[in-house]
This record gives structure tokens, C-alpha cells and sequence, in this order.
């Protein structure tokens, strides 16, 4: 009997399990699941799915992967489906769920690595869908830098209620008005069952949209591939081309790492600033550059925002959702306006053609109004900051999209928790001038860094404007107003944030980049006892452990930041 030549794993990784004599049980197992002899050096693809029945945002993704590995085959690879976790924002927020959010982010990167390195495949597509699986995809390609790409199953359509366009920003919001008998049940029961009519992503440009629209222009997202809505009949097209490119890339050995670098974590900033995207992306992008070993931080987000002013008037802060950006133009324009404003550098992506080439080809729609010049932005600063200062010594996230506040100084009203918090603003105790204090929600305290979408919507549903917010934990890609977030280090780390007391005068000033409080720290840093922690078993315990700081990212990878980004924290502290 004759054996197929070996084949070293150097030129197909998966020939170290389908290659030689030494192989044939595992062979076995293969034809078992449908391999025939003309598939055994074929390079194998895994179509990595985080579809759900759970969630609109990834309900639909089982089928988007037909088309994914018709691609693969129509190419010359085979498919190989696993599915991995999602855990949904939407539902989960402002319940103790969400701490399983950010956690999802870090198991879905292992387990996208356990699955692809435990059985040598060649190649991956990711299809993602709600915020977490976006940045995890892109995580476990940079950690395995093995070819791959992460295709998006795109944005829900608008919901329409009374003649307008509506998102699920506009339930949350509701939900406070209904606080204050602004809005009465079936008022909010409307609002409620119009708000998400069907397969997709949140429709703003909140976290997931926020993130397709950097992994785009990063490269490792085909261009124009996310923008194309849940249920826009070209998605099928896009899947197929995804399936294609993946294969294509295999064969090129281009490694994900060729489009992960500090060139291309600059442009997704720049992107990111320009379109009004969430402050998520803060943590995100730096997650992915710790994966990779790139030396890029916090720093270089703000510099793209100090670069890049906000030219797309899309919601949470401005008029229009993901659908009208996609008939605007889409990314393609956006990455066109972003190269001619000099904003940007060329990078290559995983189409095979250079960032720039593929911006070239954008097509305007005739008196679009989502996409501005950037002669005449929507806001002529980027949408977020980074501020250092007695409260953040490692650094904040602050929102500055929906607004145009430049400083805020007011008393100190301070909370424990999200919930402790949400139920003063329906009660009416926060009141205008404060400044809501929430802590112990950081990656450790929470444990998980929840977001505070629930309190900043209710705020305004009652119409209370004349607020701020700091926290420890996040804030959701539809939050606006002047909120800062990611405060580092965290209360469950002994940050400062964890010795602020009610009526403390608390001065945030984005021009400066600072956030102080008048009180003597240290004097109370003498006396402080910390908080007992939250209780925490199983992966909650775990990712307690293991996690880093919000400023590095809230990895739970042991190889620590770049010096370079540990070098930018340290020129602030001490300047």
C-alpha cells in the first residue's frame, strides 16, 4: 500500500494532521466528518461562528456562513465550522450579567486559539456579530498571527415609530423618561416593540458598529464586506468574497500580523475619532496591540483624536444610524476622506490591494448628508480625550461626541455600584450641577467592567443635562453626554477614585486633559479601609486574577504591554 508523500507543516499547518503514516487515525477521523482523499491537501479553514439564537445581532450568522464556506471551497480550501460565545450587551445591561461582557471578550480569543492551534487549521474567518466578538476575533488572530480575517454580519435595519427613524438607544432612553412620567406603559411598550425590527447589530455607530468600521480600515476586515447590512441581500456576495480571501491569504502566507501593526492601529483610531465611535474602541485596540506585541497605547488614540476631528453625523451623538452611512458611502468614504486629509497612511489589508486602492473606488451617494468634509466637520474636535489627574493618575476615557462641553466642576455624588447609582437617578436624588461618581465596576472590581448605559440613558430620558459622570467601568457605544469612563488605576486596585466622598468639588477639564478633586488623598489614603470585593467564583474569579489594567487594554494575557506604552503612562503621571 502507497502513502501520500509528507507534506513538512512549515508549508500547510495542517499537514501535521493529515499528512503521513503516522496520521491515519486521525485521518479516520476526518473522512468521518466528510473528508475525501482530493480534500486531504487541501489548506483547511476554520469559519470560526459566534452565532446565537439569543440575540438579533448574531441570529442570522449560521447562514451567512453557507456562503463563507461556499467561498473557501469555490478557492480550493475546506471548511471547517466551530462555534464559539457571544454574550449580548443589550440584554445583559444593567443587570449583574454584564460583568460576563468584557470576560466574553477573553474566551472567545481562547477559545478561537484553543480550537484553531489544537488541530493545526490553516486559516480562519471570524463571523461576528454583537460588540465583544469583534475585538476577540481580532485578538486571537494577532495572539496565533496565522492568516485570517474578520467578517461582520452587519448592522439591524432602523426601527420606525411616528414617521422616524428609531435604535434600541431611544428604549433606554424611554426608560427613563417612563422614570419620570414622561412616558406612560404603552408609550414605552412601543417604543420597545418598533426599536429592533430584525437581524443585526445595534444600528448607531455604537461598539460594534465602531469596531467593523476599525477592523476595515485596520485591514483585516475586506473593505466595504461589514458595511452591508444583516439583511441586505449582498451580504451573500460578501461571504462568499470573505471564503475566497481567506484561502487567498493562505496561499500568500500573509500572516495577521502583516495588517496589525502600529501604521494600521493608528488609521482604526483616526477612523474611530472620525465617525463619532464608541470610547470601547479605546480598550479594544489596545487589547489587539497587546496581542500582537505592538507598542501602541492609549496615547496614540488621543493623538488620533486630536488629529482627526468627527465628520460623520451619526448617532449616538448625532442624526443618522449604520444603514444611512452604508447608502452614504459606507466606510470606503469615510477611509477616502480620512487618506485625502493627509489622517491616515497607506497599510496593505486582506483584499490584496492597499487601503488606499480600495478608498479610491468609493462612490458618494448625491447629496448625502451623513458624511461631512473635513473643511466642514460635524465636530471640529476628534470624539474622545484621554485625561490624567488626581482621579485617573493611569489615565480616563472621556466621551466628547453629542456635546460641546469643554469643563465641568460640581460636587461629588458617589455610588458603589451601577445599580446603587440607577436607582438615585429614577428616584430623582442626582440632580442638576453633580457630578455621579460609580465605582468598583473596573475589570477587577466588578469583576467584568460593566458598562453604564442604563444610568447615562436615564439621565437622559429625564431630561437632567447639567451632569457628569466617572467611573471605573465603561460606558456603552450609546452613551453620550460629558461622561468619562475607564478610570485607571480602578477602586479595586486602590486607585484614587476609591477616596472620593460625596461633596468633593470634582473639575473635569477636556481642554486641559485633566480630572482632579479637591481633597487631600493622601491624608485619606492613610486612613483607608478597601471596600471587600464583590464575590466572584469560576471565570469571574479567574479573570479577577489575571486581569490587567483598563489603561493596558483589561488583557489577561501574561506578556505585559510594550515598553513603549508603559514609557507614554509614565511621561503622564509625571507631567
Amino acid at each position: 500500500m502507497t502513502h501520500r508523500p509528507f507534506t513538512p507543516p512549515a508549508s500547510r499547518r495542517s499537514a501535521a494532521i493529515t499528512d503521513g503514516p503516522s496520521r491515519a487515525a486521525a485521518r479516520s477521523y476526518l473522512r468521518a466528518a466528510g473528508m475525501q482523499d482530493a480534500d486531504l491537501g487541501k489548506p483547511m479553514i476554520a469559519v470560526v461562528n459566534t452565532w446565537s439564537s439569543v440575540t438579533p445581532c448574531n441570529m442570522h450568522l449560521d447562514r451567512l456562513a453557507k456562503d463563507v464556506r461556499a467561498g473557501i471551497v469555490a478557492a480550493g480550501g475546506y471548511p471547517v465550522d466551530f462555534n464559539t460565545i457571544v454574550v449580548t450587551d443589550g440584554i445583559s445591561m444593567g443587570t449583574p450579567g454584564m460583568k460576563a461582557s468584557l470576560i466574553s471578550r477573553e474566551v472567545i480569543a481562547d477559545s478561537i486559539e484553543l480550537v484553531v492551534e489544537g488541530h493545526r487549521l490553516d486559516g480562519v474567518v471570524c463571523i461576528v456579530g454583537c460588540d465583544k466578538t469583534i475585538p476577540a476575533a481580532a485578538m486571537a488572530l494577532a495572539r496565533m498571527d496565522i492568516p485570517g480575517l474578520v467578517y461582520y454580519g452587519g448592522t439591524i435595519m432602523p426601527g420606525r415609530i411616528g414617521g422616524a427613524d428609531i435604535s434600541i438607544q431611544d428604549v433606554f432612553e424611554a426608560i427613563g423618561a417612563y422614570g419620570v412620567g414622561a412616558v406612560d406603559d404603552a408609550g414605552l411598550k412601543a417604543v420597545e416593540a418598533a426599536a429592533c425590527p430584525g437581524a443585526g447589530a445595534c444600528g448607531g455607530q455604537f461598539t460594534a458598529n465602531t469596531m467593523a468600521m476599525a477592523l476595515t480600515v485596520m485591514g483585516l476586515s475586506p473593505m466595504g464586506a461589514n458595511d452591508v447590512p444583516a439583511v441586505d441581500p449582498g451580504k451573500s456576495a460578501e461571504g462568499e468574497r470573505c471564503g475566497r480571501l481567506a484561502v487567498e491569504r493562505v496561499l500568500a502566507g500573509d500572516n495577521a500580523r502583516k495588517y496589525i501593526t502600529r501604521r494600521s492601529l493608528q488609521n482604526a483610531a483616526a477612523a474611530v475619532s472620525a465617525s463619532g465611535g464608541s470610547t470601547n474602541a479605546v480598550l479594544h485596540l489596545t487589547a489587539i496591540a497587546a496581542e500582537a506585541g505592538v507598542a501602541f497605547g492609549v496615547e496614540d488614540c488621543n493623538a488620533a483624536c486630536e488629529a482627526t476631528p468627527v465628520i460623520c453625523d451619526l448617532k449616538p451623538g448625532g442624526r443618522y444610524l449604520a444603514h444611512h452611512l452604508h447608502v452614504a458611502g459606507g466606510t470606503r468614504l469615510v477611509t477616502r476622506r480620512l487618506a485625502s486629509a493627509g489622517k491616515i497612511a497607506d497599510t496593505p489589508t486582506v483584499t490584496g490591494r492597499s487601503l488606499f486602492a480600495e478608498a479610491a473606488e468609493a462612490e458618494e451617494a448625491p447629496g448625502q448628508r451623513v458624511v461631512a468634509e473635513f473643511a466642514r466637520p460635524v465636530s471640529p474636535r476628534g470624539s474622545y480625550a484621554i485625561l490624567y489627574g488626581d482621579i485617573a493618575p493611569d489615565g480616563a476615557v472621556i466621551k466628547l461626541t453629542g456635546h460641546d462641553i469643554d469643563r465641568f466642576e460640581g460636587p461629588a455624588r458617589v455610588f458603589d455600584s451601577e445599580e446603587a447609582a440607577f436607582e438615585a437617578v429614577q428616584d430623582g436624588s442626582v440632580g442638576e450641577g453633580d457630578v455621579i461618581v460609580i465605582r468598583y465596576e473596573g475589570p477587577r472590581g466588578g469583576p467584568g467592567m460593566r458598562e453604564m448605559l442604563q444610568v447615562t440613558a436615564a439621565l437622559k430620558g429625564r431630561g437632567v443635562n447639567n451632569v457628569a459622570l466617572i467611573t471605573d467601568g465603561r460606558f456603552s457605544g450609546a452613551s453620550y453626554g460629558f461622561v468619562a469612563g475607564h478610570v485607571s488605576p480602578e477602586a479595586a486596585a486602590g486607585g484614587p477614585i476609591a477616596l472620593i466622598r460625596d461633596g468633593d468639588r470634582i473639575v473635569i477639564d477636556a481642554a486641559s486633559r485633566r480630572i482632579d478633586v479637591d481633597a487631600d488623598l493622601a491624608a485619606r489614603r492613610a486612613a483607608f479601609t478597601p471596600v471587600e470585593a464583590n464575590p466572584a467564583t469560576g471565570v469571574f474569579a479567574k479573570y479577577r486574577a489575571s486581569v490587567a489594567s483598563a489603561a493596558q487594554g483589561a488583557v489577561t494575557i501574561p506578556n505585559p504591554p510594550p515598553a513603549q506604552v508603559r514609557a507614554e503612562t509614565k511621561a503622564h503621571e509625571d507631567a
